[in-house]
């Protein structure tokens, strides 16, 4: 009997499902994980693991785990697959995708992934590799995740920025370079419940245990709340207003940094006068947060030295995602709190290494300007929206599934759908999207487990592998990481593996320079020093160096610059307060708030019919989006979606504790189980996205349960921005209660 092996890795996807970074060791014996702990060397999350990761093993070996390709041998929808070999399984998707590009061109198949995962890389890769332009996270209107922020950071200020919790020094809170922020202004998140982009929502309570104070900005109470020294609870969709009320107190009250104002911000004048717009009594009546708190708040974030601001998803489903970020951004940079100790640092990869282009700037390093030139001209969205040409390289998702479902202006035939569960997960108006894919002639669906995207569209599908499976980098801020492979599950691949043999089939010339992954992925590490191995005996991670990639202060030394001269990478060389980028792009070049698309103040007769404000989407430790339903750890913990319902509201609805209802809109209804709780405000409702029951009948019409339970059936889209990056309605839906009557409950 062999002994039990302990190996270092970095958790990613897929697994745990989430945006990763977290050191683990895996203890493998006679090449069966048989269990993972957190690895306490790690400096990313010290020792620590989230339930995920510790149920692992039963994901990885769950038995309706899909460990090998399979094809589609009855009608799309009946559930019908055998298994194939993987040598047929590349064939059949090279020649049916090869077929399409002949007949209507390499734009006719889109390539769609979902989120947080290790597939930006490798999807990316294929999409060029195949010469399409339409690499989307199909489904999520208005690619309401961190784009939005990302954009705005991009455009206002030259890179992106993070909450300095000290995770750029491997000594982390011993480093005596670094500061505990005194006060952390969290917007629309809970980080102890989950793990945002490169981010381990655990390092804030770290940052309160040191004596950070906390601002919480959330409609609803959690964790974070009921420890916060300020809790402003706003309606939902109001944060615009909020931040620009902010704004408005702290520069009227003359608490901004006046010296980083006047050396490094543009159009601070502009700004000024913008926030008159917004008194404090305005914003109050728009956001349903008291003036003195609003008041409050503002004097206690500007006062703080350092002070940082964290920030979550709900940013970018706010009515105009990339203006609210816009007024973030002012508020972290008049008061002086940006790439300083304590406050919210640049962001850059590790070394410059990128695995996969975050924005434009990026694919033409990685592809060179002349294919990027040639894919701006056909990639979906990229001609309507001007910030959606020049900011990444994705096609826009409601466009792409409206032109899928007309054909104009020319015909969607194929999609790629990788890590993605498009229809069970973060498709808006969900229907609509069944409706328009099965339009298709051909699907390929690259998974670990069945779902309802499998079942309705898949023609192909190809079984991926967990990260204890996989070889993998992860270049996402720092460390620099390698994800190194130490079991196999039955013929599992990983997605690297599945894309790259299929990249090297559709350009065998252009790519003729790597002969394995590996080599790829040392060509990519290149400008760390670093190979793959080397980070591997290294225990599989390193952190940079002084210089261009470690804060802080750099936009004083020079290291933002491609002239090395201080200042931020704009056209000003300053952080652009008045936007002269967003004045290109046809865009309002200060914030500004919108009201959300339905509300009681927008649609007043809307609200009379369905008078309650529905946010979906809160997170959970348990599931990442519409994943591990079918994990029996972690589905105890959580067996039934749920609807938290203020008392108040259920004596309005006469409804119980325990009761099944429905959730309605005029889109529809779907299935749900009464919480009672304070946690949410009279006429405000909260519930989770992403349900469907492994459990039940996968095959149509029943789809494991997807319209009873996925609540984006009754998400309106598209609700877009007019940058063309945010606004999707998941957080401001207007829905009412139903009682079941008869046979429903």
């Amino acid at each position: 009997m062999e002994k039990v092996e302990v190996f270092p890795t970095v958790a990613w996807s897929a697994g745990p499902g989430c945006h990763g970074g977290c050191g683990q060791k895996l203890y493998v014996k006679d090449g069966q994980l048989i269990k993972i702990e957190g690895n306490e060397d790690h400096p990313f999350n010290q020792g620590r693991s989230c339930p995920r990761v510790l149920a692992l093993t039963q994901y990885m070996y769950h038995p309706d785990r899909i460990t090998q390709p399979l094809k589609r041998v009855g009608e799309r929808g009946e559930g019908k697959f055998e298994p194939i070999s993987w040598d047929e399984a590349y064939d059949i998707c090279e020649q049916r995708m090869n077929a399409i590009k002949e007949e209507y061109g390499a734009e006719a198949v889109i390539f769609a992934q979902g989120t947080g995962r290790d597939i930006g890389g490798p999807i990316s890769f294929l999409t060029y590799s195949f010469g399409s332009p339409n690499w989307v996270q199909l489904g999520l209107s208005g690619q309401s995740c961190y784009t939005p922020r990302l954009g705005s950071m991009k455009a206002v200020m030259g890179d992106f920025a993070v909450t300095d919790c000290s995770q750029y020094s491997e000594k982390r809170y011993n480093d005596p370079e670094w500061k505990v922020p005194e006060t952390i202004l969290v917007w629309g998140q809970n980080p102890p419940n989950g793990c945002p982009d490169a981010f381990m929502g655990h390092w804030i309570v770290d940052c309160m245990k040191l004596g950070s104070k906390i601002i919480s900005v959330d409609p609803c109470h959690t964790w974070i709340t009921t420890r916060a020294a300020q809790h402003l609870q706003l309606r939902p969709g109001t944060g615009g207003a909020l931040a620009l009320g902010m704004l408005n107190v702290i520069i009227n009250e003359d608490l901004y940094d006046k010296t980083f104002v006047e050396n490094y911000t543009y159009g601070f004048e502009e700004l000024k006068a913008r926030v008159q717009e917004y008194p404090v009594d305005k914003v109050a009546a728009i956001t349903d947060v008291p003036a003195q708190s609003i008041v409050a708040a503002a004097r206690l974030y500007a006062n703080s030295k350092p002070g940082a601001l964290h920030w979550g998803v709900p940013v970018d489903m706010e009515p105009e995602a990339t203006s609210v970020a816009h007024a973030l951004i002012c508020l972290w940079s008049i008061t002086g709190n940006i790439d300083i100790p304590g406050g919210n640092v640049i962001a850059r990869p590790a070394y410059g290494v990128t695995a996969y282009p975050w924005s434009t700037e990026e694919l033409v390093k990685l592809y060179g300007k002349d294919l990027v030139t040639q894919l701006n001209k056909k990639r979906i969205g990229a001609d309507t929206y001007p910030m959606v040409k020049n900011f990444r390289g994705w096609a826009h998702p409601d466009m792409c599934i409206d032109q899928i479902d007309t054909g104009e202006p020319y015909p969607i035939k194929g999609a790629w759908i990788q890590t993605a569960n498009v229809l069970g997960g973060q498709a808006a108006r969900a229907r609509f999207h069944y409706d328009a894919l099965k339009k298709l002639d051909f699907v390929v669906v690259v998974d670990l487990f069945h779902n309802p995207t499998t079942m309705a569209l898949a023609d192909v599908v190809l079984p991926a592998a967990t990260f204890p499976e996989k070889n993998s980098f992860r270049a996402w801020w720092a460390p620099l990481q390698i994800i190194k492979k130490h079991v196999q599950v039955g013929e599992c691949k990983t997605d690297w593996e599945i894309n790259f043999e299929m990249a090297k089939r559709f350009n065998p010339e252009g790519l003729k320079q790597w002969d394995t992954v590996i080599d790829l992925f040392n060509e990519r590490l290149a400008p760390s020093g670093h190979t793959f191995d080397d980070i591997s005996e290294k225990g599989g991670w390193v952190m940079p160096g002084e210089g261009p990639f470690k804060p802080y202060n750099r936009h004083e030394k020079g290291y933002l610059r491609a002239d090395g001269k201080a200042g931020f990478n704009t056209e000003t060389g300053k952080v652009e307060l008045y936007c002269k980028q967003f004045e290109e792009w046809g865009l309002d070049p200060l914030p500004r708030y919108v009201e959300p698309p339905q509300s009681p103040i927008s649609t007043p007769e809307l609200y009379e019919k369905y008078p309650l404000i529905m946010i979906t989407g809160s997170r959970t430790q348990l599931f990442f989006h519409s994943e591990h339903r079918m994990i029996p750890w972690l589905r105890e913990k959580e067996k039934d979606p749920f609807v938290e319902v203020h008392p108040e509201t259920a004596k309005q609805f006469n409804v119980y504790d325990g009761e099944w209802v429905y959730l309605k809109n005029d889109m529809g209804r779907v299935k749900r189980k009464v919480k009672l709780t304070r946690r949410v405000k009279p006429g405000q409702i909260q519930t989770r996205h992403g349900w469907w029951l492994p459990e039940l009948k996968g095959s149509e019409p029943e789809l494991f349960g997807l319209w009873d339970y996925q609540i984006n059936t009754i998400i309106p889209g598209p609700q877009c921005s007019s940058s063309g990056f945010g606004g999707g309605q998941y957080k401001t839906t207007l829905a009412t209660i139903e009682k079941m009557t008869g046979g429903d409950s």
